[in-house]
């Protein structure tokens, strides 16, 4: 049985420096980019789906965030009228 060559590609992957990686990466984008076969106009379209999506999740986050903060205050004004209403009921002026 030979030795396998995964080990020795392991050790060589990690000894590679931030030039190597870059240049590795810029291939591996290039290809990517190479094998895709969408238009300009699937492409733009892609992208501002991507930006409906963010917005949708911005939107929501929004609307939560004022939800909760609704609720906050709401709690502080009927516990506000719990204690006016205890302090007029009990004689405090």
């Amino acid at each position: 049985m030979e030795p396998s060559n995964t080990s020795t590609t392991n050790a060589s992957a990690i000894s590679m420096n931030q030039s190597e990686r870059a240049e590795l990466i810029a291939d591996i984008a290039a290809a990517i980019k190479a094998s895709s076969n969408l238009s300009d106009d699937e492409v733009r379209w892609v992208k501002l789906a991507i930006e409906k999506q963010e917005q949708s999740i911005k939107l929501r986050q929004a609307i939560i965030e004022k939800t909760l903060g609704g609720l906050v205050w709401a709690a502080l004004i009927g516990l506000g009228y719990l204690l006016f209403d205890f302090a007029k009921n009990h004689g405090f002026k």
